[in-house]
């Protein structure tokens, strides 16, 4: 038998206890940010991951969600001469690929070099759960890979009803393309997404 997605307010109480237990239990979450809905599973975790990479249909690096600029510069492998510069793009709706150290997070998600894609979205949603958690957990768009991201949670739920366990609802998200992609690279920033 079918499992149905089980939906909470984000306004609930319950809301970051429940995403806690189920990011817990291995499970997939989606969940509001400041530009898209994004799939949430504990990014350490090797067979959620799994889980995760066969609903987009793809196998590739994964961005994360991080607590808070202090999280990020611990987890980091980069000297803090740089520090200074990299602390500019960890707000609101910029993802910025960075080196980080090895256990950080499951090396299935890592772009070359261990470098890992992080942000700090200005929805509190997901960093509030990642304080809770004291780990990050990923973000990637809801859709298919190739496929419009999806920002109505009744059309999530129409799409992709069962394949995940818990929708964290806060209404329809104006249509964005996502976050800004940057990355540090030899002492610089350069952009790959706008």
């Amino acid at each position: 038998m079918k499992k149905n997605t089980y939906r909470v307010k984000y306004k609930s109480k319950n809301a970051l206890l429940i995403a806690q237990k189920v990011i817990l239990d291995g499970g997939i979450i989606v969940y509001p940010t400041d530009t898209l809905y994004g799939f949430g599973v504990d990014a350490r975790n090797e067979l959620a991951i799994s889980k995760l990479n066969q609903i987009k249909g793809r196998k590739s690096p994964i961005s994360v969600i991080m607590h808070d600029k202090n999280t990020v510069f611990s987890c980091i492998d980069i000297p803090e001469k740089h520090h200074d510069k990299i602390n500019k793009y960890l707000i609101g709706k910029s993802t910025i690929i960075l080196k980080v150290k090895s256990g950080v997070v499951h090396s299935n998600i890592l772009g070359e070099n261990k470098s890992l894609g992080i942000r700090i979205p200005e929805h509190s949603f997901g960093p509030r759960l990642c304080e809770k958690l004291g780990f990050p957990i990923t973000t990637t768009s809801v859709n298919r890979t190739g496929e419009t991201p999806l920002n109505d949670p009744n059309k999530i739920i129409k799409v992709f009803d069962g394949q995940f366990d818990l929708l964290i609802d806060d209404g329809i998200l104006e249509f964005s393309h996502g976050s800004t992609i940057y990355k540090f690279e030899n002492s610089k920033i350069k952009v790959l997404r706008k």
